[in-house]
């Protein structure tokens, strides 16, 4: 079992008095039930998804619900929305009644939550795990925070940190241990599932071939209500082909011959299923020239590869897609208040990320090469007319070992020494 990052914030909010209703949201199959069963031990365990259970559990009143179920995990609660209007009854009414509600579908869980549970609740998202975390062994080993998230935590001593980096990530006593994680994860991704030791590669394969089956079976169906799935996984496939590619919504409903409104729809059920990230670009400068058309992320390669049916190494596309997930995943694990953009001229200059916080911004360009040169660092260059903040600083990310400076103010790293 992995540990998780995120578990002693769910545990500390789960004590405090507005923590009496945690909602716990995120992909499937991203350890949810797991993670809030090994919490609230002491919590009764309802799955929803049972259709027989779920009609009982919709005829208890609120008194039925504080003498019955005081303590509560209720599991895919998104199945049966009716049963938030009872546990919202039940909260108003009793001071010591804790309810945890799972749910998989952002949302049909979410538009319930906000329409019943507003200024009851605390929302936490699960996603799939970090490199950090996969590194872990069990529910005790410590998840050890990233140089990524230190220099987030602590931008402002970015010098310090950098004046502390090894050399070469070869002399990293944690190297092998990183290098074996960044390696899974570049080729299966990060759901829990897959880090089962009994697993070869073939059966993690058609675990995934499997989940993306369901995900369209399930969540899609539940989402959308579709009858058809054909038009949705014609452009599920084709915005997996252009991970890390900007979203052109009007070439996209030419090619799958889909209407443009319906591919926005589908975008977002994307988005809102937690399989992939929308990023927006940085265009507050009115005084520059700067494309305004989002990217679009697959947040896990793993699943990626599964809806392409395409195993082994990933693209120079797909490399960037799972880089950026990763950094996307450590910031909201943390809950950091960073916002990540791309940035992107007219005339071609692009930035493949830049993240956002109140002291400034960081930039990243992420290169799939094992040997870093300066001209990697060109569009790094001189970034700063462009924004309307301090750079802090800007990095190219690679699978080159050596650290170097490129230039003042530019360094280059290591995926995985930065990362894991």
């Amino acid at each position: 079992m992995k540990n998780r990052k995120i578990a002693p914030l769910i545990l500390r909010t789960g004590e405090k008095k507005t923590g009496r209703i945690l909602v716990l949201t995120g992909a499937r199959q991203t350890g949810k039930t797991t993670l809030a069963r090994a919490l609230f031990p002491q919590y009764q365990f309802l799955s929803i998804e049972d259709p027989v259970l779920r009609e009982t559990y919709g005829q208890l009143t609120a008194a039925q619900w504080k003498t019955a179920y005081p303590l509560a995990i209720l599991d895919e609660v998104q199945k049966a929305p009716r049963l938030i209007e009872s546990i919202k009854a039940a909260y108003d009414q009793w001071e010591d009644v804790r309810y945890v509600l799972t749910g998989s579908s952002q949302i049909l869980l979410m538009e319930k939550v906000r329409e019943s549970l507003a200024g009851r609740c605390t929302i936490i998202e699960l996603y799939p795990l970090t490199l950090p975390e996969l590194r872990t062994e069990s529910w005790e080993d410590p998840v050890e925070d990233s140089p990524c998230q230190k220099l987030l935590q602590r931008p402002a001593a970015i010098k310090e940190m950098i004046s502390q980096l090894l050399p070469d990530f070869r002399l990293d006593p944690l190297y092998h241990t990183k290098r074996q994680a960044w390696d899974f994860y570049c080729h299966f991704g990060a759901y829990p599932a897959l880090t089962e030791k009994s697993l070869d590669d073939q059966d993690r394969r058609d675990w995934l071939s499997n989940y993306v089956r369901t995900y369209l079976e399930r969540d899609v169906r539940d989402l959308a209500s579709f009858r058809d799935l054909e038009p949705f996984i014609r452009v599920q496939r084709y915005l997996a082909q252009a991970t890390a590619q900007l979203i052109n919504y009007a070439e996209i409903s030419r090619h799958t011959g889909i209407s443009l409104k319906t591919v926005q729809r589908y975008v977002q059920y994307l988005s809102y299923s937690y399989q992939a990230i929308v990023l927006p670009p940085y265009f507050r400068n009115p005084q520059k020239r700067l494309a305004k058309a989002p990217k679009i992320h697959f947040l896990d390669q793993g699943v990626l590869q599964g809806i392409l049916g395409k195993w082994g190494n990933p693209s120079g596309n797909e490399f960037e897609s799972l880089v950026i997930a990763e950094i996307y995943k450590q910031i909201r694990t943390k809950e950091s208040p960073w916002v990540l953009y791309h940035l992107r001229t007219l005339d071609g200059r692009e930035v493949d990320l830049v993240l956002e916080g109140s002291e400034g911004f960081l930039a990243f360009e992420i290169k799939m090469t094992d040997r870093v040169s300066p001209v990697d660092a060109r569009h790094l260059r001189d970034l700063s007319q462009f924004l309307d903040k301090p750079l802090i600083h800007s990095f190219v990310l690679s699978q080159d070992p050596v650290t170097r400076e490129l230039s003042p103010g530019i360094t280059a790293l290591h995926c995985a020494y930065f990362l894991g």
